[in-house]
């Protein structure tokens, strides 16, 4: 009897053990970069961190905004090459973005989006700040010149003024 009631309760501890490792996996949406709304899935690059996520929980990694945090804060989805910089409110996109973006812009070439976007505000050598009805849009490009193809983006509700990107 005792050994009845021993694998009883065994196989039940097992059962329990086996069913608390199931679980469901975090999904989020397909990500959509309207370029010329300045949006994520029309979240806006100043929303607050808990916005941002519960809108995209499948976050990787996520810095809280204070004075110990390198670039101010941010909710980070490296899988899917898309950065929320919270407390400088802009968002960076990555050369291996997964998603989908309004206009194509990774890999153009620098000056192929002039009837898009006109003559950017600021230009660098390798990279172009443009100046949006919803803050600034910042190309950044793999080679100096009209040779130059857009690597990665970067957009902010700030003025071009006022926008400060983490190093």
């Amino acid at each position: 009897m005792k050994k009845i009631l021993f694998l009883g309760l065994f196989f039940m501890g097992m059962l329990s053990t086996g069913m608390a490792q199931l679980k469901a996996k975090v999904k989020c949406p397909d990500f959509y970069v309207n370029v010329l709304d300045g949006t994520v899935n029309d979240l806006k690059p100043s929303y607050t961190p808990n916005e941002i996520k519960e809108k995209f929980p499948c976050f990787t990694s996520e810095e809280e905004e204070g004075g110990t945090a390198k670039c101010g804060g941010g909710i980070y989805y490296k899988d899917k090459d898309i950065f929320f910089y919270t407390k400088r409110d802009y968002v960076e996109v990555g050369p291996k973005f997964q998603g989908k973006t309004s206009i194509p812009i990774l890999g153009t070439k620098r000056n192929s989006l002039f009837r898009t976007l006109g003559n950017p505000k600021i230009k660098d050598d390798l990279w172009d700040a443009y100046e949006m009805q919803y803050g600034t849009l910042v190309l950044h490009y793999d080679a100096a010149g009209a040779a130059g193809k857009v690597k990665f983006f970067q957009f902010s509700t700030l003025g071009s003024d006022q926008l400060s990107l983490c190093e």
